[in-house]
C-alpha cells in the first residue's frame, strides 16, 4: 500500500490514512478490518476538511459521540465532557464502526449493512440516542462512501 508497517502505532494509522486519501483504491472499512489489536481514533484531516474516527471491534476502546448545541458532531473518550457539550444527544461510538465526515457512519466489519440509531425517551419525554446497531439490510450503491462497499 505505500506506508512503513514499522511505524508506531498511531505514525501508522495516520500514514495509512493519508495513504489511502491520497493515491489509493482500496477503501477504508477493508484497511480497518485488516487492522489486528484494539483501536479506537479521531483524526482531522485539515487538508481535506473532513473527520475520520473508528474504533476497533473488540470493544477494548471506548469512545462517546454525540451532538452539541451548535449541531457539530463532537467525538471523545472523556465521557463527562460529551455529556457536558452535547446534553442528551450522545451514545457510546459503536464497536467495529467507522464514521468520516463526508459518508456518515458505517460497520467496517460489515461494510454494505446500514447502521441504525436506537431511541428512549427520558423521564422528561425527550427522544435520547442510546445505542446505534447494524441493519441487516444492505446499502444501496449510492449509500456508499465513494460507492465501494464491497
Amino acid at each position: 500500500m505505500g506506508f512503513q508497517r514499522e511505524a508506531m502505532r498511531p505514525c501508522f494509522v495516520i500514514e495509512a490514512y493519508r495513504t489511502l486519501r491520497d493515491r489509493s483504491p482500496i477503501p477504508a472499512h477493508r484497511l480497518l478490518k485488516e487492522l489486528d489489536g484494539s483501536f479506537g481514533f479521531v483524526m482531522y484531516d485539515h487538508k481535506a476538511g473532513v473527520v475520520f474516527a473508528a474504533i476497533g471491534a473488540d470493544k477494548a476502546v471506548n469512545l462517546f459521540w454525540g451532538i452539541a448545541a451548535d449541531g457539530s458532531v463532537m467525538i471523545s473518550d472523556n465521557v463527562d465532557l460529551i455529556k457536558a457539550s452535547c446534553r442528551k444527544s450522545f451514545a457510546p461510538f459503536p464497536a467495529g464502526c467507522m464514521y468520516h465526515s463526508e459518508g456518515g457512519l458505517m460497520s467496517f466489519e460489515h461494510p454494505k449493512n446500514k447502521m441504525k440509531s436506537h431511541a428512549r425517551v427520558d423521564s422528561e419525554g425527550a427522544a435520547c440516542v442510546d445505542a446505534f446497531f447494524l441493519q441487516w439490510m444492505p446499502y444501496s450503491k449510492q449509500h456508499c462512501p465513494g460507492g465501494q462497499c464491497s
